[in-house]
C-alpha cells in the first residue's frame, strides 16, 4: 500500500518515522507499506536464511545472511529514490559491521550485496519478477533468489554480463547457487520450509 503524501528523497526516507512499528520501502519516491506476510512466508524465510548462514559458517565465509534487516538503495529513477528491503540479504561481515552506527543500507555506491532472495506473495509478485528483477541487476547483485509459494518454483537469476539469466527449479530438482556451490536444497524443500 502506497502511502499518500509528496515524494521523499532518499535522505529523508532514511530519517522518515510516523511513530508505527510500520517498515516502508521507498519507490520511486513514495513510501510503500510492508505488508505482514503468511506464515508460509515467514517460515520460508527463517529457513533459507537458516540453511544460508549454515552454508556460510560451512564454508568459513566472512560474510552473514540477514532477514528483513537491510536495505538496498536502488537505481530506480534518476536520483536514486528508491530502497528495497529484500527478504534476507547476504553481505560481508564488514558490510554489516559498517552498519552498527548508522542505517542498515547499503548504498548505491557501496559493493552490492552478494545475493537477495525475495519470497513472493500475492501483493508483491509483480514487483519481485519485474521491478526489482530490473534494479538488483542493475546494482550488479551477482544472484538473486525468487521463491514463488503461488507456481511452486524458485527462480535462481544469475547476472551474466549486466543481466539477469533464470533458471526455473521444480518439485525435487536441486537447485544450483554460483554464490553457495555446496548447497544442497531442493526446490520443494524450500517451498515447504524444510517439511
Amino acid at each position: 500500500m502506497t502511502i499518500a503524501a509528496r515524494k521523499l528523497a532518499f535522505e529523508e526516507y532514511l530519517r522518515y518515522d510516523d511513530h508505527t512499528d510500520t517498515r516502508y520501502e521507498l519507490v520511486n519516491g513514495e513510501l510503500v507499506a510492508m505488508s505482514l506476510g503468511t506464515g508460509r512466508h515467514g517460515k520460508i524465510i527463517k529457513f533459507v536464511d537458516d540453511r544460508l548462514n549454515l552454508a556460510i559458517q560451512q564454508s568459513g565465509l566472512d560474510w552473514t545472511s540477514q532477514r528483513l534487516t537491510v536495505g538496498v538503495q536502488s537505481p530506480r529513477g534518476y536520483r536514486w529514490d528508491t530502497c528495497r528491503i529484500p527478504d534476507i540479504t547476504v553481505l560481508t561481515l564488514e558490510q554489516w559491521s559498517d552498519m552498527d552506527d548508522r542505517e542498515a543500507v547499503i548504498l548505491a555506491h557501496q559493493a552490492p550485496p552478494k545475493l537477495v532472495v525475495e519470497v513472493v506473495s500475492p501483493s508483491t509478485q509483480t514487483d519481485d519478477y519485474r521491478a526489482k528483477w530490473v534494479e538488483y541487476s542493475a546494482l550488479d547483485i551477482a544472484e538473486y533468489w525468487i521463491v514463488d509459494p503461488l507456481q511452486n518454483t524458485v527462480t535462481i537469476c544469475v547476472l551474466d554480463q549486466g543481466r539477469y539469466q533464470d533458471t526455473i527449479y521444480q518439485g525435487t530438482e536441486h537447485i544450483i547457487s554460483p554464490t553457495f556451490p555446496t548447497l544442497d536444497l531442493t526446490a520443494d524443500q524450500i517451498l515447504k520450509a524444510g517439511a
